[in-house]
């Protein structure tokens, strides 16, 4: 499969000038982007998750190694006119309304006139805007301004598009309205990378994710498969003491809240078993799941083991 982004041995070390410490911001850090994945980049504040979406964009030169972007070197023009991109915090002229403001953008990336006009207004409607596109930004609340800056990143339709922290601000129904656009755009093959603090929200839409930590990356994979368990979870009421206690000491983790026993285990023959001794003793069993943890728990002890 065509690669959207290719990182080789990515390092960027910065100096303070006054001390001459370095600091290394981005260290040795090798990634692929497959072209239409939807790929989320995650890490602690200071991982080096923004270096590095820095270094994909050429706003910040490497100290060694090479990003390509649809296999041409980042530091060419050419490898960023495919790219859409939205920062963190970005902050638009608040005296242009939406409409100038997404006509200014397209005009940089080169559209002509009559395109930036039929597209904007698309985009504006896309996003749930368009009876503000005449107001000017600075009416705009934070939610708005994120929608409308995904609207600006939007317009040349980009191949790439590159968000950094996309739902900031924005509420629930939002964050449900930017992933069906989002969504959208992946069913006709544009390759997103999201950069965000969201676990929950990534965990939705993305299907591939990388977690960086002190500018190396500590973990990559499917999401699916990071966060699935090897164990299975039995939940059941109304077991006896007796047998509570015996399966006590073939599970490898027992909650109870309220009369309602969870059973952790670590296969499903230990799970079968302790299944047919509940119903031997006429317990309700209330589910028979596989174990699986969240995003947030694969994070956390992630970083935490580093």
């Amino acid at each position: 499969m065509d690669c959207a982004i290719e990182a080789q041995g990515l390092t960027k070390v910065f100096r303070n000038r006054w001390s001459g410490k370095e600091i290394r911001a981005v260290d040795q850090v090798t990634l692929r982007v497959e072209r239409g994945a939807t790929f989320g980049l995650l890490g602690p504040n200071g991982a080096g998750k923004t270096t590095f979406v820095k270094l994909l964009l050429s706003s910040v030169h490497p100290t060694e190694g090479l990003a390509k972007v649809f296999g041409k070197d980042s530091r060419v023009p050419a490898a960023r006119r495919p790219i859409g991109y939205l920062p963190e915090n970005h902050r638009f002229p608040t005296y242009m309304t939406g409409n100038g403001m997404l006509d200014f953008y397209a005009s940089l990336s080169g559209m002509d006139r009559t395109s930036r006009r039929r597209r904007g207004a698309e985009l504006l409607e896309l996003v749930g805007l368009e009876k503000w596109g005449d107001v000017r930004l600075g009416k705009y609340s934070k939610g708005m301004l994120q929608r409308v800056g995904l609207a600006q990143a939007m317009m040349h339709s980009p191949e790439l598009l590159i968000l950094d922290e996309p739902s900031d601000g924005v509420d629930p129904i939002g964050r449900r309205q930017i992933r069906d656009i989002l969504g959208g755009l992946e069913e006709k093959g544009v390759t997103i990378f999201l950069n965000s603090h969201l676990l929950a929200e990534v965990e939705l839409f993305c299907r591939d994710v990388a977690i960086i930590h002190k500018g190396r990356v500590a973990l990559e994979g499917k999401v699916k498969d990071l966060t699935a368990g090897s164990g299975y979870r039995v939940e059941a009421e109304k077991v006896p003491e007796r047998l509570a206690e015996e399966l006590r000491t073939r599970a490898s983790a027992v909650m109870a809240v309220n009369g309602l026993f969870r059973f952790q285990f670590p296969n499903r023959e230990e799970a079968n078993r302790a299944v047919d001794l509940l119903r031997a003793g006429q317990c309700e069993i209330e589910s028979v799941a596989r174990s699986q943890s969240t995003l947030e728990e694969v994070f956390v002890r992630t970083v935490n083991a580093q």
